[in-house]
C-alpha cells in the first residue's frame, strides 16, 4: 500500500473516530431527553398541542448537530394556530426512550468492558492485586494481555459507534424530514378545501412576467383542451398567484376564489420565498457559465501563448543555434551567442511556465491523472501521488481540482518546510474528494493569504467546499471536496488513474 494510501486511511480513522464520539454523545443527550419527552408528552397533547414541536426541533437540533442528519428547519415550530404535529414526529417523541435504551446498552457494553479490561490490566501490571483470572494469577503479563484485549475491545467500540450512527440518523431523518414545507402545507389545505387533489401552485414573478413552482423553476399553464384550468389570485390589484386544478371546477368558479381569497396572504409570502429561490437559480445558472467562460478564455490564451510567441521563441532559438555554428572562428561572437541562446532559453522557459499556470494543456488533453503526474514531477518536495478516477469528472471540476493541488504543493515548496507530501483524489459517491497532506511546520492560516483565499473562492464557484487543518507544527492538510453534477458535460475520456 502506498504512503498516499496510508495517510488517507489515518485521514478516514480520524473521521470515524469524530464520528463515533458524536454518536456516543448523542446517545447519552438522548437518554434524559426521552424521558422528558415521556413526562412532557400528555400534558402537552391536552393543554397546547402546537407546543409539541418545540420537542420535535430539540430532536432535530441534536441530530443535525451530532449525527450529520441535515434535517430542514421545521415549517410550524412557531406556528401557535395549527395542531401537534404528525403521527410519524409524535412517534418518535414517544418511543425515543425505548428505542434509545437499547442501543444505549448494545453501544456502551463494548466501552464497559474496554474500561474493566483496562483497570484489571493496570492493576496487574503494577501488581497491585491478588485477585485471579481462572487459573491464571493477575500479574504484570496477564496485566499486558489484558490491555492487549482492552485496546481490541477499544476498537469494536469505536466500530459499533460509529456504524450506530446512520441507522439513529435514519430513524430521526425519516418522520422530521417528511414534515411538509409551508409550501406543500398551503397546496394541500387548498386542495383540501377545493375538493381536488391534483391541484397545483405557480407563483408570479412580475421582473420576469413569468410563473414558477415552489423551487423557483418556470412552470407552462395548462391549455383549455388539456383538461386543467387555471384561476389567477390577486391581492391588491398585483397578480400573486395561479391555481392550476381540474378544468370541471371551472363550472364552480366561486370555490375556486374562495378559497384562494382565505390563502391568498400565504400565497403571497410563499411567492416572496419561489422569487428567491428563483433568484437563487439563476444566480447558480450565471455563476456556472462564467466558470465555463474563464476556463475556456484560459485555455484560449494557453493555446495562443504555445502557437504564437512560444513558437516564435523556439524558432529564434534555432536561428541563433546555426548562426552559433558559422561563429566558431570568432571566439568574441559565438561566447555572445552562447549569452544570447541561454537568456532565451530561459525566456522560453519562464512562457512555458506561464502557459501551464494559465492552464496546462495537458489537463485538456489527457486528464486530471497525467497532468497532477506532470505536476508532481516538478515539485522540489517528494511527492506521492494516487488518482482514483473510473471517468473523467466535468471540465470545471476538473480545474478546479487541479489549481487545489497546484497551490497546494506551491505552498508545500515555499513555506512549509516539509520532507514529505502526499496527494490523493478520488470520487466518493456523487463527489470529487482531494487530499493535500505534508508533515511540514504547519500554522497555514486562510486569512493570512491570498493562496488559500483563492482557492476557496475556486471551489465555492463550482458549489465546493474547502477546509484547512494546520496546527503549528503539525503538518498541514487541505482537503476539498467537489460535487459532480451527473449531467455536467466531461471531457470524453475512458478510465484514467494513476
Amino acid at each position: 500500500m502506498s504512503t498516499a494510501a496510508v495517510a488517507g486511511d489515518q485521514l478516514a480513522l480520524r473521521a470515524h473516530g469524530a464520528g463515533a464520539a458524536r454518536t456516543a454523545v448523542y446517545i447519552l443527550l438522548a437518554l434524559p431527553l426521552g424521558v422528558v419527552h415521556l413526562v412532557a408528552l400528555l400534558p402537552l397533547a391536552v393543554v397546547s398541542p402546537a407546543a409539541l414541536w418545540r420537542l420535535a426541533e430539540v430532536e432535530r437540533t441534536l441530530a443535525n448537530r451530532l449525527l450529520g442528519a441535515r434535517i430542514p428547519p421545521l415549517p410550524y415550530r412557531r406556528a401557535e394556530a395549527v395542531g401537534g404535529p404528525p403521527r410519524s414526529v409524535l412517534a418518535l417523541i414517544l418511543l425515543r426512550l425505548p428505542l434509545t435504551v437499547p442501543v444505549a446498552v448494545l453501544a456502551l457494553l463494548p466501552l464497559a468492558v474496554t474500561v474493566q479490561l483496562a483497570r484489571y490490566g493496570l492493576e496487574g501490571v503494577w501488581n497491585t492485586s491478588d485477585r485471579y483470572l481462572g487459573p491464571w494469577a493477575l500479574g504484570p503479563v496477564v496485566g499486558v494481555l489484558l490491555w492487549v484485549f482492552a485496546a481490541a475491545a477499544g476498537v469494536v467500540s469505536l466500530a459499533v459507534l460509529d456504524e450506530l450512527r446512520g441507522p439513529l440518523r435514519a430513524l430521526v431523518i425519516r418522520p422530521l424530514a417528511s414534515v411538509p414545507t409551508a409550501a406543500v402545507a398551503v397546496r394541500e389545505a387548498l386542495a383540501e378545501r377545493i375538493g381536488d387533489r391534483t391541484l397545483a401552485l405557480a407563483y408570479w414573478l412580475p421582473e420576469r412576467e413569468a410563473f414558477v413552482d415552489e423551487r423557483g423553476l418556470p412552470v407552462e399553464l395548462p391549455d383549455p383542451a388539456s383538461g386543467r384550468a387555471w384561476t389567477e389570485v390577486a391581492h391588491e390589484g398585483r397578480r400573486v398567484a395561479a391555481i392550476v386544478h381540474d378544468a370541471e371546477l371551472d363550472a364552480r368558479p366561486e370555490l375556486v376564489r374562495a378559497a384562494a381569497s382565505g390563502a391568498v396572504l400565504a400565497l403571497d409570502n410563499e411567492r416572496l420565498k419561489a422569487e428567491l429561490r428563483a433568484r437563487i437559480e439563476a444566480l447558480q445558472t450565471s455563476r456556472t457559465r462564467i466558470v465555463e467562460a474563464g476556463l475556456e478564455a484560459r485555455r484560449r490564451i494557453e493555446r495562443d501563448l504555445h502557437d504564437g510567441a512560444q513558437q516564435q521563441l523556439v524558432a529564434l532559438a534555432l536561428d541563433l543555434r546555426m548562426l552559433r555554428a558559422r561563429l566558431a572562428s570568432d571566439p568574441a561572437a559565438a561566447q555572445l551567442a552562447d549569452a544570447s541562446l541561454e537568456k532565451l532559453q530561459a525566456a522560453l522557459d519562464e512562457l512555458r511556465e506561464l502557459a501551464r499556470g494559465i492552464h496546462p494543456a495537458i489537463l485538456t488533453d489527457r486528464g486530471l491523472p497525467a497532468a497532477l503526474d506532470a505536476l508532481v514531477a516538478r515539485v522540489p518536495v517528494p511527492v506521492e501521488s494516487s488518482v482514483e478516477l473510473e471517468e473523467r469528472p466535468p471540465r470545471a471540476v476538473e480545474a478546479a481540482a487541479y489549481f487545489v493541488v497546484a497551490e497546494a504543493l506551491t505552498n508545500v515548496a515555499k513555506y512549509a518546510r516539509a520532507s514529505q507530501a502526499w496527494v490523493r483524489v478520488r470520487r466518493v459517491d456523487d463527489a470529487l474528494e482531494v487530499d493535500v497532506v505534508d508533515d511540514g511546520v504547519g500554522g497555514a492560516d486562510p486569512a493570512n493569504g491570498s493562496g488559500l483565499r483563492g482557492l476557496e473562492d475556486r471551489a465555492v464557484a463550482v458549489d465546493g467546499t474547502l477546509d484547512v487543518h494546520s496546527p503549528p507544527g503539525g503538518g498541514t492538510r487541505i482537503a476539498a471536496r467537489f460535487p459532480i453534477d451527473a449531467l455536467a458535460p466531461s471531457p470524453s475520456a475512458g478510465p484514467a488513474a494513476s
